[in-house]
């Protein structure tokens, strides 16, 4: 049986997370609209680490940088970087170990809003 959306999308929701249950589901979405949008590509570069390419452009940047913000706010263990190269804004994303599957799901929800999958 193939793994839903929706169980792909909680195992990037931790329990450590402070964001109200309520407002998690609308935090997935926010991303999967930034990945339908403008991920362009997605490299594991470790258990701990995650680079995401999106668009450059300044509305792609503001959008992905209050997403990020919020996003550390409540879960704090998340540490992200941006980085310019070319035509491509960089999105790092580190873990501690104790949190690789949180990367692991936030990995497959880009891939498959990435790969053109229902929104």
């Amino acid at each position: 049986m193939a793994t839903t959306e929706t169980e792909t999308d909680r195992a990037w929701a931790p329990q450590a997370c402070t964001l109200p249950t309520a407002r998690q589901p609308l935090r997935i979405a926010e991303f999967g609209a930034l990945f339908a949008t403008a991920l362009t590509g997605v490299h594991r570069a470790g258990g701990t680490s995650l680079r995401l390419e999106l668009e450059a452009g300044a509305e792609v940047e503001a959008t992905a940088r209050d997403l990020i913000a919020g996003e550390s706010r409540c879960c704090s263990f998340f540490a992200f970087t941006f980085s310019h190269a070319e035509d491509v804004l960089h999105l790092d994303v580190e873990v501690p170990p104790a949190h690789a599957d949180v990367l692991d799901g936030l990995e497959a929800h880009a891939r498959s809003r990435m790969s053109g999958a229902d929104t």
